[in-house]
This record gives C-alpha cells, structure tokens and sequence, in this order.
C-alpha cells in the first residue's frame, strides 16, 4: 500500500495538519487462454502442437497388421481405399505423439494432394517410382521412407515383413517440415455454440467390397465419441484403446484407376457430398476443394459452414455411390402415467 503524506503551512506558525491518501488502485490481470492445437481445436496447455509441423504416417489395415499401434493418438485419420479393395490410414499426428507407431507402409496416388494442405513431414515404406517423384514433389512436404530414416524407423522382430516396420514418431521431426505449424484442416463450434442434425445411433461405411474394409461407428454419449469396429468387433489398438474420434466425416470420393500405379485414385479436390457425424447427429451437405494448398470446406444446404466439436476427427474417403447404413436412435420410451397418483379431484355437486 502507498502512503500519501501532504503538510499544509499557514503563516502565523498555524497547525500542520496532515492528510493520509490511500491508494485503491489494484493490479489484476487475467491469464491468457491456454494455445489451442490445430488439428484439434482442443486447448493445447503445453503449446507443443505450435512449435513442431504435422507429421504424416502411412500405416496399414489388412488383417494381419491389425492391432495397429498408435493410431489412436492422431489427430486426424483419412481412411483411403488403395489396390485391391484394401484401404490405408493417412495419419496426421502434431498435438500429441505416441512413443512408437505401425506397420508403416507405402505411398499411394492419393497421398499427395492429401499431403498438400499439410506440408510437414511424410513417413512411409517405398512405393513405386512415379509416386516416390508425385510424393516428393508437394510443397513444404520432406518425405522420409526406411532407407532414409535412420533410427526413427525399425523393425519389430515379433511381426512378419512387410507388416512389421513401425517408427519413433519424436525422432522424424529432426528432418524438418514446414509450416509450423500446420493450418486448421476444420472449422469448429465455438463454446455455446450446437451442432444441428439428425440423430444417430450408429452407422456402418462401405468403403470396399471387403467387409473387412467397412468400419462402423456407435456414438456413446458419456465421452461424446463415435466407436469405431469392424465385422462387429470393436476397433482396438495394440495398447488396448479402442479408435473413439469426436467426429467422423464420410466424404464420398470418386475413384479412377491409376496408370502405372496399384490401385485407384481418389478425386479429393473438386466438390461432392459429405456427410458429417458430430455429438451424436448427422448433417449432410457439400465439400469443396477448389485449392489443393486449402482444406476441403464443409458446407450445408444453405452454404453455411458445417463445425466440428473440437476434438479427434476421422475422414473416410468413402466412393461415390458407396451405401453408407445409418441408424437412428431408438424412441424414447413413453411411461403411462400412473391412476394413483393422480392429482385430479371431482367436482363435488352441492345440493339446493
């Protein structure tokens, strides 16, 4: 506290009289709010996610690499359908990193303009030469594969090749990547604010002719998730978690075949139908991707933005004309009310 000592002087040798003047004034700040990640949109207190690019790993989902590691820290997940029906993780991981992550395998035609809205770092296993070059070539991008790697990839001794090279996630980020770091893939609901959609309570994507390839979602509503299996069983990684993301995005692709490459490749530039699955409800509407260095933009029928709740968000890149079997919540159930304990009285007729 600070003392204000104030002396008045008359002449003729008057009383000195002293005034006391106390400070009132207070120095109160409110801390800022906390970084927020911005794959995620979730409150980063760390702000690690700010000071490193995404790193992109190629991991696969045939059966016998099932269960895979890691892939339940990332923060987002393309699901694509590669040669053969079979379908690939495009994984994205920046606000979180787990401590290993696997099997990692090759690159694929839809890996580049994917990776082109990211930049950063690229881990895969080879691939054919026109798309090792495709690959290379993205902006901003610095592809890693096992021969380059160093100690950030081995091989796990218990796993049969090719399904056994997994990588150190930490230990990529020394081969650089910009930029840092990466930009928003989605736009997300504000506090307060409601995604609006019809209720779900699961729902089932046919990404391949292979049932082994078409994952269902059920929301459970007490961690706001969407749980993910597949052939009835449920979605679960080597550390016991089961795949949960706070979003999944069906984004209904076309598929071409590839010259000269395995498989098909997808159309993720352009525009098409989208259906987004949030706080246990579906909007439909539209992506656009006009830009291959912007993220595809959702919007509803009226051409307003479709917001995510911020959090894990899986996109399955689903072909165009796939069914994708939705179903509804059942109704809610309707309780007669009980005769004993009604509150209604008869008049009682009061004679003349």
């Amino acid at each position: 506290m600070l003392t204000l000592v104030a002396a008045a002087c008359g002449g003729g040798g008057g009383d000195d009289k002293t005034a006391q003047t106390k400070d009132t004034s207070t120095s109160s700040s409110t801390p800022p709010p906390p970084p927020v990640a911005p794959l995620t949109g979730l409150p980063d207190p760390t702000g690690a996610s700010l000071t490193r690019p995404a790193l992109i790993i190629k991991i696969e989902n045939t059966p016998q690499a099932r269960p895979q590691t890691g892939l339940e820290a990332a923060d987002v997940v393309y699901e694509e359908v590669v040669d053969g029906g079979i379908t690939r993780f495009f994984a994205v991981f920046n606000s979180t990193l787990p401590e290993t992550v696997g099997p990692i395998r090759s690159v694929r035609p839809i890996d580049a303009p994917l990776a082109q809205q990211l930049g950063g770092l690229f881990a895969y296993s080879g691939g054919i030469s026109e798309e090792i070059e495709r690959i290379s070539s993205v902006p901003s991008l610095i592809p890693v594969d096992e021969s380059a790697a160093g100690d950030a990839m081995f091989r796990e001794s218990s796993r049969s090749a090719p399904h056994n090279l997994y990588g150190y996630p930490d230990r990529f980020f020394p081969f650089g990547g910009a930029p840092v770091p990466p930009q928003p893939l989605f736009t997300y609901l504000a506090t307060g604010e409601t995604f609006v959609g019809e209720p779900v309570q699961s729902f089932t994507v046919a990404e391949s002719d292979d049932t082994d390839y078409n994952p269902s979602y059920t929301w459970e509503p007490t961690t706001r998730t969407w749980l993910r299996s597949v052939l009835g069983e449920p979605s679960t990684m080597a550390s016991g978690v089961q795949i949960a993301p706070t979003n999944v995005v069906v984004q209904f692709t076309t598929y071409t075949p590839s010259v000269g490459a395995p498989g098909a490749t997808g159309t993720v530039t352009g525009s098409g139908e989208v259906w987004v699955f949030t706080d246990g409800k579906l909007a439909k509407g539209t992506w656009t991707r006009n830009d291959p260095a912007l993220p595809a933009v959702y919007t509803d029928a009226a051409g307003a933005p479709i917001k995510l709740a911020p959090g894990r968000t899986w996109v399955e890149l689903a072909a165009f004309g796939a069914e994708t079997q939705v179903v509804a919540p059942p109704p809610p159930v309707t309780v007669p009310p009980d005769p004993s304990t009604s509150t209604t009285k008869k008049k009682n007729k009061k004679n003349d």
